[in-house]
């Protein structure tokens, strides 16, 4: 007798003949002779009880078959063979459509889900082809049927998803101090400790690259300038060294000499010593530089993940004052804005100034020359963002100016936002740590879900109730993807494992990463606040003030929420506001089919954002800061802040420096501005003009507008997808030509 039934996706559950008699039904039906109710409950009693205790789907069918041929009814099993053919052919008509979307190139949502994955080349269609392959056996073998359910009706989506069997961690803030004292392996051969500025530089490079293919997030380095000082006064030793040999003289006493900066000088009139000292530091100035463009360019062209996309990298910096690391930050500056190539904007590293008062903020601060600076290059190239250390979440009571470690105790982002800072099994640090997976729910659709509700309260109220258990669901999902994380073994990181992580150094290969992975993240992220609102209230928060105080609680409640779930399943959890890329048209498509166009809500081809105001909605910079800016506190598992401007900004570097004055008046945690560039696409040659049509220099039409995505820069839009193309053509401006006043008053 049937007891239980092993379905296809490995599920066993409890055996229900309706199911079967379902089926023989259907195919009477098509038959001309009709139903027979009498052979109907025959056939599924001797099926039943004749049956082994457990059975697959397919042997319980074959069953059928035998059964029904064995009848006087052969026209029903002719109908119930061919209609279970038909079922077989369309479980895999999706899949092959896919398929054949990505082997002829075609330029949809699928091909185009990351804008700086090029999906046409042949190792950029073998990673979609293992990416659309592996989510259905993620859906079918790894996910409990609650979140597959989520998942499929369009209340949750679980960010790279295609990487979940290979139980790899999303990003992490490498502890370059480790990689450049001691090297490292990677693959059959081992780097050596680094002895000068361009070896470190490469090592930099190598570190990110190898790291990347063992995660499948982003990588980025905490603290760019303390970790590259040292092999700056190496440099510059090694340069009097060479003078020592060429002049025959001793300039041992130079070695260790403090210096103000380094500081390119003519040797006009000067003698001895000192000209031996300037022409050495003239000479290391030019070799940091060098470093400093070979950095940028290696990690624009070095393709990591099969060879089809350069690694997601970033790096922080802007808080060591000393001479050492103050050129490290000139020199990465000013290649920044000289561009790569033919003078283009680099996409990657993005580059975040880490912005402190008493260090780099204000005119009497040691680093502001260099924070003017920043604010140029920003004003040109989009890069560096900024990132407020003086936001009051940002702090750490441990951090002293005087501390030659006090990156350590500094906050550190990936640039696309994700923040790791807090946490409660281990030292509060960016450093030696990352997210582990993250998972979005769809807010809005909970919120239309409430629309039938006429009284407002009650409405509320009953979102609230479906986002609680949504939150549930989402935390028990991270959880199970934790508990599936945990039981890889160190062997399969053998960069990320042995010297990256907090606590890596000390695993066996054989050993799991369970003991290491905890002191990570889990993120629950949301999207569409703005529409979530508009559902609930008729406004979003950039244009109604009860908006506004609803989306405080929601995410308020949500952060509460989350911190219970740190207590109960001893992890990490923090709220992210989303990063959504081909997440933001995903869940509005599917909304749209289900609920039609409802206005302010389903009505554009994608949701706003996390907790952004729309990107249509016209208002000041100042008015856009002061909605968005209280989220930031809530929002620690990461956030950032845009601001558009109009026209060319690259002789108006004030206007950046106004908007990190707005983040630091209004608490902000990470920001930047998006201006225009156009780019030309054949001989790499931009500018900021309106319009642009023809490029200047070559004579090409082939012209583009070098856009943000979601933190990162995109070469160019043809890799956008639907949903990001929608949002993009929608967004407005909200400092007019860098002159209107930024701050609407």
């Amino acid at each position: 007798m049937i007891q239980t039934v092993v379905k296809r996706d490995g599920r066993i559950v409890g055996f229900n003949e309706q199911k079967i008699m379902a089926a023989i039904r259907k195919a009477m039906l098509h038959t001309d002779k009709g139903e027979d109710e009498r052979l109907l409950y025959q056939i599924t009693d001797r099926i039943a009880q004749q049956g082994d205790s457990q059975m697959t789907v397919e042997q319980i069918q074959d069953r059928v078959e035998v059964e029904l041929m064995k009848s006087s009814r052969k026209d029903v099993a002719q109908k119930y063979i061919a209609y279970r053919h038909q079922r077989s052919v369309a479980r895999k008509a999706k899949t092959r459509e896919v398929f054949l979307d990505i082997v002829n190139i075609k330029n949809n949502d699928v091909t185009r889900e990351n804008a700086n994955m090029n999906a046409d080349t042949p190792a950029g269609m073998m990673m979609k082809f293992a990416s659309e392959t592996t989510k259905p056996f993620v859906d079918d073998y790894l996910l409990s049927e609650e979140s597959r359910e989520a998942v499929e009706h369009n209340y949750l989506h679980i960010h790279d998803k295609d990487y979940y069997p290979t139980k790899s961690l999303t990003c992490v803030q490498h502890p370059l101090d480790h990689i450049l004292e001691c090297g490292f392996i990677a693959g059959h051969g081992a780097s050596r400790p680094a002895r000068r500025i361009e070896t470190a530089s490469v090592l930099a490079c190598i570190s990110m690259e190898c790291c990347q293919n063992e995660m499948h997030g982003g990588q980025a380095i905490p603290a760019f300038d303390f970790y590259l000082a040292p092999y700056v006064r190496m440099s510059y030793i090694e340069e009097l060294k060479a003078l020592e040999d060429l002049n025959g003289e001793d300039y041992k006493d130079l070695y260790d000499e403090p210096l103000m900066d380094y500081i390119k000088k003519p040797l006009g009139g000067l003698q001895g010593k000192e000209r031996a000292q300037q022409h050495a530091i003239n000479k290391t100035v030019s070799r940091v530089h060098q470093a400093m463009e070979a950095f940028i360019h290696n990690m624009n062209t070095i393709h990591s993940r099969g060879g089809n996309q350069v690694v997601f990298s970033s790096i922080n910096y802007g808080t060591d004052t000393s001479a050492e690391g103050r050129c490290i930050m000139r020199e990465i500056l000013l290649s920044t804005y000289e561009g790569v190539g033919g003078g283009e904007t680099a996409i990657f590293p993005i580059q975040i100034w880490k912005k402190k008062r008493g260090v780099n903020y204000l005119p009497e601060d040691r680093n502001f020359d260099l924070y003017q600076l920043a604010c140029k290059v920003t004003a040109r190239r989009f890069f560096p963002n900024f990132l407020n250390l003086d936001a009051t979440y940002n702090q750490d009571s441990d951090w002293k100016a005087d501390d030659p470690k006090r990156y350590e105790h500094e906050v550190a982002t990936m640039g696309c936002r994700t923040r790791v800072f807090e946490n409660r099994f281990g030292p509060k640090t960016s450093i030696g740590r990352g997210n582990l997976s993250f998972t979005t729910i769809n807010i809005v659709k909970l919120a239309i879900e409430c629309m039938g509700e006429q009284d407002q309260q009650k409405r509320i109220d009953m979102f609230f109730a479906k986002l609680d258990h949504m939150l549930e669901v989402a935390a028990k999902q991270l959880d199970d993807r934790f508990q599936f994380q945990k039981t890889a073994f160190a062997k399969q990181f053998p960069l990320l494992m042995k010297s990256l992580w907090i606590g890596a150094d000390k695993l066996k290969p054989c050993d799991t990463i369970e003991s290491v992975i905890n002191q990570g993240t889990l993120g629950i992220g949301f999207i569409g606040l703005a529409e979530c609102l508009v559902a609930l209230t008729g406004k979003h928060h950039g244009e109604s003030e009860e908006s506004q105080e609803l989306g405080l609680k929601i995410v308020s409640y949500m952060r509460q929420r989350i911190n219970d779930f740190c207590e109960q399943y001893h992890h990490n959890y923090s709220v992210l506001a989303t990063p959504a890329e081909g997440l933001s048209g995903k869940f509005t498509k599917k909304d749209r089919k289900e609920f039609g166009i409802i206005k302010g809500v389903t009505d554009r081809d994608y949701y706003t954002n996390s907790n952004h105001v729309p990107v249509y909605y016209k208002c000041s910079a100042r008015h856009k800061a002061e909605v968005e800016a209280p989220y930031h506190e809530m929002t620690r598992g990461g956030h950032i802040f845009y601001v558009e401007i109009d026209g060319d900004a690259t002789h108006n570097p004030q206007v950046i420096m106004s908007v990190v004055d707005m983040m630091d008046q209004l608490n902000m945690g990470y920001g930047s501005v998006n201006h225009n560039r156009n780019r030309c696409m054949d001989c790499g040659y931009e500018n900021a003009d309106d319009n642009l049509t023809h490029c200047p220099k070559c004579g090409s039409t082939n012209i583009d507008k070098l856009q943000r995505i979601t933190g990162y820069l995109v070469g160019t839009t043809d890799r956008w997808n639907s949903g990001k193309l929608a949002e993009l053509n929608d967004r407005v401006t909200h400092i007019d030509h860098g002159t209107k006043d930024l701050f609407g008053e």
